[in-house]
C-alpha cells in the first residue's frame, strides 16, 4: 500500500511569505516554504494574496461592508454532496449574503492536524478554490497551524468574509412585519443527515446528500427585481425550526407555518425516525426562509424558482400581528403546537 506523506508537526505556517522567511529554521520553514509554493498559491494565485505580508491591502469598494466570521469542524471531512472545504466558503459566502451583501474577500486559517495527508489537503483547497471561483469571491489571506496528533481530528478551517451593499434595503428581523409570507427556499434537513449517516456507516435506500450550496445568487435576485426583503436567515444548526424560534423571539412578533408545505425527502425522513430526530431541527447548508410583505410574496417566490438552488422554493406560513413571540406550527392533521428551540444537544460536528 502506498502511503501518502503526513504533516509535520509543531510548526506554525502562516501564509504570508515574510512569516516563513522569519520562522525559516530547519524543516518548520521548509515546510512553510513547501506548503506555500506547493498547495496554496497554486489554488490562490491573485495580487492580494501576493502581497505576502503580515496584512493584505484591499481595494477600495463602493458601499457599506459586512463582515462575518465562522469554524467548520465537521466530522468526516469528506461526506457525500460536500466537504469540509467547500463548507467553509459557502458557508461565510452565505451568511454575507442573508445581510443582502455580495461577497467579495475571505481569509483563511487552516488548523492540521499532524498526519494529515498532504493529498488530502490538496483536495480540500482545490475544493474550496472552486468554491471560491463559483461565488466570485478572493481569497486573501490566512494562517496555518500545526498540532500535535490526536489533538485536530485531521482539519479545522476558520474563514472569515467581507461584503459589500449595493442596495439600499435594510434586511434585519427588526423590520419584519405582520402579514409578512415566510418563504422557504426547498427541503429541509439533508445537510445534517447526511453527515450523521457517513459517520455512523448507515446506507439507505435513498442515497442521502448534503444540501450544501451557495445562496448569494436568489438572494441578488430578488433584490434585483426590488422585492422589498424583510429578513432573510439560513437554516444551519438547529434547523428551520430554531431559526423560526430565533426570529419571532427578535421581532416581538408570532409567525405560523404548515407541515404540509414544508418538503423532506423520504430519505430525510426515513433517517430521522431511524435516529429519534425531527426534520425541522436538523441542520441545512443550502436553505433559507425569506420573509417579504404579503403582496410582494408570490411574484418573490416564481423569482426564487428560476434559480437552480432554490428551484423547490415555497410559501410555508406568515408572520401573525399579535406581539407573543412564538411559532405555531400547523400540522398535517390540522392539530397545532408550538416549537421551540431544540431540547438538549444539537447534532455534533455536522458543520
Amino acid at each position: 500500500m502506498r502511503h501518502e506523506p503526513p504533516v509535520m508537526s509543531n510548526c506554525p505556517v502562516p501564509f504570508a511569505a515574510t512569516d516563513c522567511i522569519r520562522l525559516g529554521h530547519g524543516s518548520g520553514g521548509k515546510l512553510s516554504h513547501q506548503l506555500l509554493r506547493d498547495l496554496v498559491y497554486p489554488h490562490f494565485d491573485n495580487p492580494w494574496l501576493a502581497q505576502a505580508h503580515d496584512s493584505t491591502r484591499l481595494p477600495p469598494v463602493g458601499g457599506p461592508l459586512l463582515f462575518t466570521t465562522d469554524s467548520f469542524v465537521v466530522r468526516p471531512l469528506f461526506f457525500p454532496g460536500g466537504d469540509i472545504g467547500k463548507l467553509a466558503v459557502y458557508g461565510t459566502v452565505n451568511d454575507l449574503a442573508m445581510g443582502g451583501a455580495r461577497p467579495l474577500f475571505l481569509s483563511c486559517s487552516l488548523i492540521l492536524e499532524e498526519g494529515l495527508p498532504l493529498p488530502t489537503l490538496s483536495r480540500i483547497l482545490a475544493s474550496m478554490r472552486q468554491a471560491a471561483d463559483e461565488t466570485g469571491v478572493q481569497l486573501v489571506t490566512g494562517d496555518t497551524k500545526v498540532v500535535e496528533r490526536g489533538k485536530g481530528d485531521g482539519l479545522y478551517i476558520n474563514t472569515s468574509g467581507i461584503g459589500v451593499l449595493e442596495h439600499s434595503v435594510d434586511i434585519c428581523p427588526q423590520r419584519i412585519q405582520g402579514g409578512d409570507l415566510i418563504l422557504l427556499s426547498g427541503d429541509i434537513g439533508r445537510h445534517g443527515m447526511a453527515v450523521m449517516a457517513t459517520r455512523e456507516g448507515l446506507e439507505f435506500d435513498n442515497p442521502l446528500d448534503s444540501d450544501c450550496a451557495p445562496l448569494h445568487n436568489p438572494v441578488k435576485a430578488l433584490l434585483d427585481a426590488n422585492i422589498p426583503v424583510h429578513c432573510l436567515r439560513d437554516l444551519t444548526r438547529g434547523g428551520l425550526a430554531t431559526a423560526l424560534v430565533e426570529l419571532a423571539e427578535t421581532a416581538g412578533l408570532s409567525l405560523s407555518v404548515r407541515e404540509e408545505d414544508i418538503a423532506v425527502s423520504g430519505g430525510v425522513q426515513g433517517a430521522c425516525e431511524l435516529l429519534g430526530l425531527d426534520p425541522l431541527f436538523v441542520a441545512n447548508e443550502g436553505r433559507f426562509i425569506a420573509l417579504v410583505p404579503g403582496d410582494h410574496g408570490q411574484r418573490a417566490l416564481g423569482i426564487l424558482r428560476q434559480q437552480p438552488v432554490s428551484a423547490d422554493s415555497r410559501i410555508i406560513g406568515r408572520v401573525l400581528e399579535e406581539r407573543k413571540c412564538r411559532v405555531i406550527y400547523t400540522t398535517r392533521l390540522g392539530t397545532e403546537r408550538l416549537l421551540d428551540r431544540l431540547a438538549g444537544e444539537q447534532l455534533p460536528r455536522i458543520c
